[in-house]
């Protein structure tokens, strides 16, 4: 299992980047490597609710079908993600105050790659590096259009 875990603070309420990173809609203008969603099952979303999203990873294009299986908002929320090959993937949103009208974001991404042990070797050997990167450009962009809206 390979595991990314990326931090920011952004100088917005919480209650403000949670609708922002909550909203499917707002993907593409945020994670980097996000290319489409589709069969989104509400919006808002809520615990139980599903969609189809498409990445791109370092030239490889791959579906991964979503489903909310904790959330507590505006502080909490957990996916569990099916992608090609019987990989799976758990990411994590934490959103904590910081101060006044300040939030700090905390993103963690559990990935477990296709082919067991050799896969997971496989996996942070070729797209460690560029998971964190990808994940720190992501907040990066996130933080922007937050502040932006303010």
């Amino acid at each position: 299992m390979s595991t990314v875990h990326v931090t920011t603070k952004i100088n917005a309420p919480v209650e403000q980047v949670w609708d922002t990173v909550m909203d499917p809609d707002c993907l593409k203008d945020w994670v980097t490597i996000h290319r489409w969603v589709r069969d989104v099952s509400s919006n808002p979303l809520r615990e139980g609710s599903t969609m189809k999203q498409c990445l791109h990873l370092r030239g490889v294009s791959f579906n991964v079908n979503w489903k909310v299986v904790d959330f507590n908002a505006p502080s909490h929320a957990e996916w569990e993600g099916q992608g090609p090959a019987h990989s799976q993937a758990r990411i994590r949103y934490e959103l904590r105050p910081d101060g006044e009208n300040r939030t700090e974001f905390e993103y963690i991404n559990d990935f477990s790659p296709p082919g067991g042990r050799l896969g997971s070797m496989a996996s942070r050997m070729i797209v460690g590096a560029a998971s964190e990167r990808e994940a720190e450009r992501s907040l990066e962009r996130l933080k922007a259009l937050v502040e932006k809206k303010r």
